[in-house]
């Protein structure tokens, strides 16, 4: 066990609590996060985001203190902040939660401590947003009394392959010191190893344009799925032949969600609009993007009404509402868009998923659960490639429908579509 620091995780959600754990390993660990439930519901020993097992919190117990007050953290010489860095409804950065965490770290700041911050910004926004704040609480200076780092979280939520110390982490510091200091902290948990950047700037920018290149990689997808619909081609069988291609990238199209993906352009086209620069290619994939939800329950509708379907009195199943497959992380989840769209439509929507929280779902979006076996639906939408969903036959899916020509939209392309077709669906997917 190392003596010399004690560090501190500010926010100890789907990155931050990961990182507790990890970094108990080797060091002593104060968890602080504002919310009492969290803190409450680790101290017994369960992880809601499920992220990190009973198992491990139960192994880490001694050298992890998880607290929401501020002052458990006093005599920790490490801040290491990983809140939400959410958009607001313009999609303009909403940095509130990074504002108050920092003014909070400040409160407690000692002379000589790191601050180190996970949560993605723009470029800048560290020591341009960020260090004012502490400077301002604390009364120390910046760079004289304390420091700062970033390394951008690449936590993925639900993946138990790719997790946090298999993933090669950017490490950066406000001083060539500093940096060394913060490089060398993390290469104590992370596997994969360190990439130390040159500037804290730089490390920022990296983490923005991870997602937005995939962000504008999905958008040119779902741009293709569009027009060979309109072809009357079908979009996956047209990949896995432009596949067979050594060098074709293997993206797929798809609702483009969650806090990294849907959010992260929006901090790179902020901090380019800042310096008088407008984004023209980045904003049209977001507009893509965005769109794919209207533009998938357009399609539903429309093969309902062919096949004869009321649709004013019609019932249509979603299987799923989380951001991605057997993960209960609903953080701007594009299933609330289809749901909202179908609804606009007149349409009676029963929404199904194993892995969300009821009462989070109905506080954030004010979605009902429900279970689609107790109903029978005209048409069925499976936005998410849950392991449930994904083991169930084409003879349960038809269970759950009435009439004879119900509409199946498969999002992820989970089903053989010959199977759908013979069944009596009429089949839409991306």
């Amino acid at each position: 066990m190392n003596n010399d620091k004690k560090i501190a995780i500010i926010g100890l959600g789907y990155v931050g609590l990961p990182l507790a754990i990890a970094f108990s390993k080797k060091f002593k660990v104060v968890g602080f996060d504002i919310d009492p439930s969290r803190i409450d519901e680790l101290n017994k020993g369960h992880d809601s985001t499920l992220e990190v097992s009973d198992n491990f919190l139960s192994a880490t117990k001694d050298n992890t203190n998880y607290s929401s007050n501020i002052n458990d953290t006093k005599d920790c010489n490490v801040y290491i902040v990983a809140v939400p860095t959410p958009i607001d409804k313009a999609n303009k950065p909403d940095l509130l939660p990074l504002i108050e965490a920092s003014k909070i770290i400040g409160t407690v700041l000692s002379k000589d401590d790191i601050v180190i911050y996970e949560s993605t910004v723009y470029p800048g926004a560290t020591e341009d947003i960020c260090v004012p704040e502490l400077e301002k609480s604390s009364n120390l200076k910046f760079n004289i009394d304390f420091f700062c780092g970033y390394s951008p979280e690449r936590v993925n939520p639900g993946d138990k392959v790719n997790t946090l110390t298999k993933i090669k982490k950017i490490t950066s510091g406000s001083t060539p010191e500093v940096a060394n200091k913060v490089d060398n902290l993390y290469k104590e948990i992370i596997e994969a190893g360190t990439f130390r950047a040159t500037s804290i700037k730089v490390a920022e920018a990296a983490k923005v344009i991870e997602n937005t290149q995939r962000d504008l990689n999905i958008a040119l997808i779902n741009e293709l799925s569009v027009i060979l619909g309109r072809l009357n081609l079908d979009t996956m069988e047209v990949l896995e032949a432009a596949e067979s291609k050594w060098n074709f990238l293997p993206f797929k199209p798809g609702l483009v969600g969650g806090h990294c993906i849907g959010v992260d352009p929006y901090y790179l086209t902020h901090a380019a609009e800042k310096v008088n620069y407008s984004p023209t290619l980045i904003l049209a994939g977001r507009r893509i993007n965005d769109n794919m939800s209207r533009y998938m329950v357009k399609k539903v509708i429309q093969k309902m009404i062919v096949n004869g379907i009321n649709i004013k009195e019609s019932t249509v199943g979603v299987m799923g509402i989380t951001f991605k497959e057997n993960c209960p992380d609903i953080r701007n989840t594009k299933v609330v868009d289809v749901v909202n769209e179908l609804l606009s439509w007149g349409v009676n929507v029963v929404v199904e998923d194993p892995w969300a929280n009821a009462t989070e779902l109905k506080k954030i979006y004010g979605i009902k659960l429900d279970d689609i076996n107790n109903k029978k639906v005209d048409s069925l939408i499976i936005a998410v490639g849950h392991n449930e969903f994904r083991s169930l036959t084409v003879n349960q899916l038809k269970d759950l429908c009435k009439g004879d020509k119900p509409v199946i939209a498969d999002v992820k392309s989970i089903y053989n579509k010959e199977d759908l077709i013979a069944k009596g669906f009429s089949v839409f997917r991306l």
